[in-house]
């Protein structure tokens, strides 16, 4: 049943409501509230990804909540909680990025859906500096490097105050990534 239902129109009205955004930091906690009325006779169904892969299950009038295993790599990460119909995944990686589907099937069809974005932690940058007078003239300079290893997808400013001074994005998957400031 869960996955005619999910898949197909059911005999009950439907009502969805917008695709909602969430982005989260690899790492941490992110509940997806159903914002729904949850009665005591409804099931409530989450599903994951492109395959629309079951990930839990609430059955308040059997009293059965039921969290799959078998949904790729959220082993020991998921809550439910039985009276909102929430889903919580917790120290979430960043291959939990996707679509999450929340169906509530009760005297009507409830259906919302989550695009959820987890952003990895980025290195601490390194800031380097090097200095340089000339004896022969009253000029000097500094040289500010900052640099990150191991990253991509990232974008390196340079800012004095709130004025952006100089920036260099990087979207391949590089080793390292620098910006100088003279």
């Amino acid at each position: 049943m869960c996955a005619a239902v999910f898949s197909g129109e059911s005999a009950f009205g439907v009502e969805t409501d917008e695709m909602k955004s969430v982005s989260v930091m690899e790492g941490d906690s992110v509940t997806l509230h159903t914002d729904a009325e949850i009665k005591k006779d409804d099931l409530i169904l989450w599903r994951f990804g492109a395959e629309d892969s079951p990930m839990a299950e609430v059955n308040r009038s059997a009293q059965i909540i039921s969290v799959s295993e078998s949904t790729k790599g959220f082993k020991d990460r998921l809550q439910l909680d039985p009276e909102t119909g929430s889903l919580t995944v917790r120290n979430i990686r960043t291959e939990h990025s996707g679509i999450y589907k929340a169906q509530i099937i009760g005297n009507k069809v409830i259906r919302k859906t989550f695009n959820v974005t987890v952003y990895a932690r980025l290195p601490v940058p390194v800031i380097s500096r090097d200095c340089c007078s000339s004896s022969s003239s009253s000029s000097s300079y500094c040289s500010l490097l900052c640099s990150v290893v191991n990253v991509g997808h990232v974008t390196l400013s340079w800012y004095k105050g709130n004025s952006l001074l100089s920036s260099i994005s990087v979207s391949d998957l590089s080793s390292s990534v620098s910006l100088h400031l003279e």
